[in-house]
């Protein structure tokens, strides 16, 4: 089962919310799991909009608690913000909506990493592919897992 990272900042206007949450939607109906940091914000709306749909969310909070309502599954990393790199580790494909120097340093994480990264309305940067909508940001992303060799 492919797996898809939404990043973005905790604290995000209402566009990106709604863009997060509809990104979110669209990743379950594609029978993606939902990655994200697991608190609110963009991470709140991807995990919203995913559950709507009957999708799978899994938060990786820094903490030990504090997730947002809509993350079914959540890891305690208790790392602060070390816990990037599980994020995006965990995925197949990242969409990063909005953000903050947070989402920078996701972004720059999966850069490094080799995956790709796909943004909506966030960091313009070298190797993050723009997205005209969020429902271009999530089928890009699913796309990409179409492509990934899952045994690695």
């Amino acid at each position: 089962m492919h797996q898809i990272a939404v990043i973005g900042a905790g604290n995000c206007s209402p566009e990106e919310y709604e863009a997060a949450e509809t990104i979110g939607g669209l990743i379950a109906e594609q029978g993606a799991i939902l990655v994200c940091g697991g608190m609110g914000g963009v991470m709140e709306a991807a995990c919203r909009g995913a559950v709507s749909k009957g999708g799978i969310t899994v938060g990786v909070i820094p903490g030990i608690a504090g997730e947002n309502p809509f993350s079914k599954i959540t890891l305690r990393s208790g790392m602060g913000h070390a816990r990037n790199i599980i994020v995006v580790q965990s995925a197949d494909a990242v969409i990063a909506v909005g953000g903050s120097t947070g989402t920078l340093s996701e972004i720059a994480i999966a850069l490094k990493t080799g995956k790709p990264v796909y943004g909506y309305n966030t960091w313009d940067i070298p190797g993050v592919i723009p997205c005209k909508s969020p429902r271009d940001a999530a089928f890009a992303a699913f796309r990409a897992c179409e492509s990934v060799n899952l045994t690695h």
